[in-house]
């Protein structure tokens, strides 16, 4: 059969077609590249040059479906290499992704490493599964059983692609795919899920989930403990990144009306502030006799407002009262006539 190897249509253009390098991506300490016809297992990862998909010249899709006898052919056969099939993966159409099992373990059976990187993404098999479970285009259940079988054969959770910074995690978010969160984070170490992406300002994946309007995503990532307060570099927490409802056209209503709930939702699970406990009215514990007396002598009661040389006190207060009195009248500081009284001013 003839292959046409120059052709590449169909291919996805979300998010790979809207990135921006972040940082190189020349291959770091553990990576090599290899050349479009490696077919050997390799002891470490590598990122794999970059090809076309291989369609059949008399195909009539423009894009690869396995499931056509002529597709199907070229995937099987040895000949197709895994840059090839990478080539394959990135083609944004139901009939590829909702078979990223199938096309993923003909690349496994070539000799990939399970944290190999397409050369074009820098994507890694898990990076690619966790999109290929998006509502409408793929099979979340599928892209999870498969995303379980790479994390068995050490794929790395935490992996970051070069080009977007983002890990499997972020894709998962990005794509609305709760069944590929959860697989992930079972996977990855406590507190990962507010890992954060440089490319969405330092956001964590509920920042993603809620910018993109992934309802699902934010629910799951919720109730898996991700922290609706944190904020970005931009110090917006994830009900702020939410699309403003009413800066929408009439024709999007419905998004309209999922971004409002969001917002709610999200403002919802903020923590609250804390209040203090209510204060409780003490009686003022009693004065002592030779305090009480001493009133008395001066005609003085408590609640009085009077003025001790020079000195106002309220005597509403027992212990000041009594520490003022003895101070100034005990100790012949001031003489009777110095005492003028206010009563009942209060």
């Amino acid at each position: 059969m003839e292959i046409n190897k120059n052709e590449d249509n169909g291919e996805d253009d979300r998010p790979e077609g809207e990135m921006t390098k972040e940082d190189v991506s020349e291959p770091v300490e553990g990576d090599a590249v290899l050349g479009c016809c490696t077919r050997f297992s390799s002891c470490r990862p590598v990122i794999h040059q970059v090809a076309s998909a291989p369609m059949p010249s008399d195909c009539e899709f423009s894009f690869f479906d396995p499931s056509e006898p002529q597709c199907r052919e070229v995937l099987l056969d040895p000949s197709t290499t895994i840059p090839e099939l990478f080539a394959v993966l990135r083609q944004w159409v139901p009939q590829v992704q909702k078979n990223i099992n199938i096309i993923g373990n003909e690349i496994l059976k070539r000799g990939c490493n399970v944290n190999d990187r397409d050369g074009l993404t820098d994507m890694s098999l898990l990076h690619y599964c966790c999109k290929a479970g998006a509502p409408g285009i793929g099979d979340a259940e599928t892209a999870a059983s498969f995303a379980r079988q790479l994390l068995a054969l050490g794929a790395d959770p935490n992996l970051r692609s070069r080009w977007t910074n983002m890990r499997a995690l972020h894709y998962a978010a990005y794509f609305d795919v709760p069944q590929l969160i959860r697989v992930v984070l079972q996977a990855s170490p406590p507190g990962e899920v507010d890992a954060t992406c440089s490319d969405f300002d330092f956001g964590t994946a509920l920042h993603i989930a809620a910018s993109n309007l992934c309802t699902s995503a934010v629910k799951c990532l919720l109730e898996l403990g991700a922290n609706p307060a944190f904020r970005n570099e931009k110090g917006q927490c994830p009900a702020d990144v939410v699309p403003d409802p009413l800066d929408m056209p009439l024709e999007m209503a419905d998004a309209a009306a999922v971004a409002k709930e969001l917002r709610t939702l999200l403002r919802q699970a903020l923590p609250r502030p804390s209040t203090p406990p209510p204060l409780s009215l003490q009686s003022p514990p009693p004065l002592s006799d030779k305090a009480r007396t001493q009133l008395n002598t001066m005609g003085i009661r408590l609640g009085d407002r009077v003025l001790i040389a020079g000195q106002k006190l309220l005597c509403s207060d027992p212990i000041k009262s009594e520490m003022a009195l003895t101070n100034l009248v005990m100790s012949d500081l001031v003489s009777d006539n110095q005492v003028s009284l206010k009563r009942r001013l209060r």
